[in-house]
């Protein structure tokens, strides 16, 4: 069964940035583009293990810092040429706050 976790109020995110949340031995990123979308997936990038929390936010995708590996909001997919997937979470705003699906 899955539960909405209330994460903190959209405008304590960074447009263009990210916080990590903790939950059951998870760090899980969750993410604002540079408009009020909200998007959340596992803070380890499929390649090297990066924190793709610290990584380079542009339209719907993530650059992980370590190697510069895409990662689209949307499924978790690597962008080609690369490969690889990240889990990826439920995210809505509600009366201006984030709530993360887990």
């Amino acid at each position: 069964m899955s539960n909405w976790i209330r994460v903190a109020p959209l405008n304590e995110f960074p447009q263009l940035g990210a916080r990590v949340v903790r939950h059951d031995g998870k760090e899980i990123a969750v993410f604002r583009n540079a408009g009020e979308d909200v998007f959340a997936m596992n803070d380890s990038c499929p390649h090297k293990g990066g924190p793709l929390s610290q990584g380079i936010v542009y339209g719907n995708t993530v650059t992980c810092p370590l190697h510069g590996m895409n990662i689209c909001f949307d499924d978790g997919k690597a962008l080609a040429p690369d490969e690889g997937c990240v889990g990826t979470y439920p995210v809505k705003v509600e009366e201006g706050v984030v709530f993360l699906q887990v």
